[in-house]
């Protein structure tokens, strides 16, 4: 794998992603009128956007300079674990919501582990730039789901299925 190729084409789809978010969530005025609706969608956004700050980072230090993305990873993953945690307490009753938070907080907390400690990445078999590239790619999927629930669900937080 081309680790330059990969993060420049991740960080890109993600700023992407982020873009096309804010388009639906113009067209839904409604949706930022209400405080827990608002915190949800500030969260798909940042779900977005932490990965595609995180890809840039990775294009800047590479493989030459791994403290420069390993610094990035650690603080963008905490901020980014935090701010989950904070959307997975308001979660209440939906059990979908309830399961991809607390699967994407999980991997914010790996991706900062492993930025902190790389010799992990020994452990299957790949460099640390690697297994963070895979743990990203797991949390974009786990992005999709939540805009998915959200946009099936009419943008409710707390619908039941």
């Amino acid at each position: 794998m081309d680790v330059s190729t990969f993060y420049a084409l991740f960080s890109t789809t993600c700023f992407a992603l982020v873009g096309l978010w804010w388009n639906v969530v113009q067209s839904h005025t409604d949706w930022m009128r209400d405080r827990a609706l608002r915190r949800v969608v500030g969260g798909i956004y940042l779900s977005f956007l932490l990965p595609a700050l995180m890809g840039l980072f990775a294009q800047v230090g590479g493989t030459a300079q791994p403290r420069v993305w390993r610094a990035a990873f650690i603080v963008l993953s905490v901020i980014g674990c935090a701010c989950t945690l904070r959307l997975l307490a308001g979660a209440r009753r939906d059990h979908f919501i309830i399961w991809q938070q607390a699967a994407a907080a999980l991997l914010y907390a790996l991706i900062a582990v492993v930025g902190a400690f790389p010799e992990l990445a020994r452990h299957v078999e790949l460099r640390p730039i690697q297994t963070e590239a895979l743990m990203l790619i797991v949390l974009i999927i786990l992005a999709h789901a939540l805009v998915w629930r959200y946009m099936a669900g009419e943008g409710r937080a707390d619908e039941d299925d």
